[in-house]
């Protein structure tokens, strides 16, 4: 257990050092061709494999760590029946929708993002909806009290909750990685909304809806439970993700899609782990009862 716990540490930690990392190379390395050749040959060569790799290791490290996480604190079984339907939903979605515009629209996927799956989708593509889907519906499912009050109620809010935390992510990054001087990817009809189809957001909460309630049925009758930290991670998680994009689309120019993703996404992020993670009601604990026999004296 303890090494789980190690490895899924270092995932983490690279996965936030590596955007980190990446912020850096992009917003001020590559404007500033001058700063590379002023490295050592050190710093040369890995800003080097950060510009080719960098985005990849990144999702790597993000998706092994969340799953490290969910195995320890949810079980092989769980964090399996999150993983196999969210990958496999989540590349359907995207080879239907890099081959006919549905669900989200017309795009193409460029380099960087690592090889590509039938030609179009980066195998990248499916870990990152695995990992920002987990940590996006845990904290719902936390924090709408599902596996304490359970009911079909709960059930759909903590799914429509986490759909629209991982879709506000969407609407911050989307803009910052299609519409500027480095694309990732790139729409073939652009939309209104800063270059993306509103089209797209309804694929969005669409596709992480469907596997996201795969995962609440297989899920059913194992009921989870909860410790005050164990909520830490995916909260970080999210944030850090969150900060990512947040900060590239800031550096573009696009406020109003970071205005909304706060409105939309952190601000109800913040609320599920307080109430997620707030202390438990302490049960007052009386004294029992010691009735004491009198003891009549001649």
């Amino acid at each position: 257990m303890r090494q789980l716990v190690i490895a899924e540490r270092v995932s983490l930690i690279g996965h936030i050092v590596s955007t980190v990392f990446g912020l850096v190379g992009i917003l001020l390395v590559l404007p500033n061709a001058q700063v590379i050749f002023n490295l050592s040959e050190v710093g040369q060569t890995a800003m080097q494999w950060s510009m080719a790799g960098g985005g990849v290791v990144y999702m790597i490290l993000g998706a092994v760590g969340v799953f490290l996480y969910a195995m320890r604190i949810l079980g092989l079984g769980r964090a399996l029946a999150f993983l196999l339907p969210s990958v496999f939903i989540s590349l359907g979605s995207e080879l239907l929708g890099t081959s006919t515009g549905f669900p989200f629209g017309h795009y193409s996927y460029l380099s960087g993002l690592g090889y590509k799956i039938a030609g179009l989708v980066p195998f990248t593509i499916p870990l990152s909806w695995f990992y920002l889907g987990f940590v996006s519906y845990l904290l719902a499912r936390a924090g709408l009290e599902v596996d304490k009050k359970p009911n079909l109620w709960r059930h759909i809010s903590a799914i429509a909750l986490g759909a629209l935390l991982l879709t506000s992510w969407d609407f911050v990054l989307d803009p910052a990685m299609s519409q500027t001087s480095l694309p990732f990817w790139y729409w073939q009809q652009p939309g209104p909304f800063f270059g993306m189809p509103y089209q797209n957001f309804a694929g969005w909460l669409g596709t992480s809806s469907v596997f996201m309630a795969v995962a609440a049925l297989l899920w059913r009758n194992n009921p989870i439970n909860w410790e005050r930290s164990q909520l830490n991670i995916p909260f970080a998680v999210y944030l850090s993700n969150f900060g990512f994009a947040t900060v590239m689309s800031l550096t573009a120019g696009f406020f109003v899609p970071v205005l909304l993703g706060l409105l939309l996404g952190v601000t109800p992020a913040v609320l599920l782990w307080l109430k997620g993670s707030s202390t438990p009601e302490q049960v007052p604990i009386e004294p029992p009862e010691i009735s004491v026999d009198r003891v009549k004296l001649q």
